[in-house]
């Protein structure tokens, strides 16, 4: 494969990635409404640790999984900021 032909399937791969992302979000929106109809609070620490540990034994090559783990920390991070937002008005 040349680099022209890489470059493509990372480009396939990212508008997969990106369709997912957006179903992720329209959950985290259905969690952030379900959350404030119950007064609860946008952090479940134990959650997240469970998802991070769900996501290490997902990931079948173990180069890949610290930065897989960091990434789906920053995910995390940015669903509670997309949380809060919300949950503002």
């Amino acid at each position: 494969m040349n680099l022209n032909e890489i470059r493509q399937n990372i480009d396939e791969v990212d508008r997969q990635i990106a369709e997912l992302m957006e179903a992720r979000m329209d959950l985290v929106l259905q969690i952030a409404e379900y959350k404030k109809s119950q007064n609860l609070e946008i952090l479940d620490s134990s959650r997240e640790h469970l998802v991070l540990e769900k996501i290490a034994g997902y990931v079948k090559n173990p180069a890949y999984t610290d930065t897989i783990v960091t990434n789906y920390q920053d995910i995390m991070k940015n669903s509670r900021s997309f949380q809060e937002k919300l949950l503002k008005k």
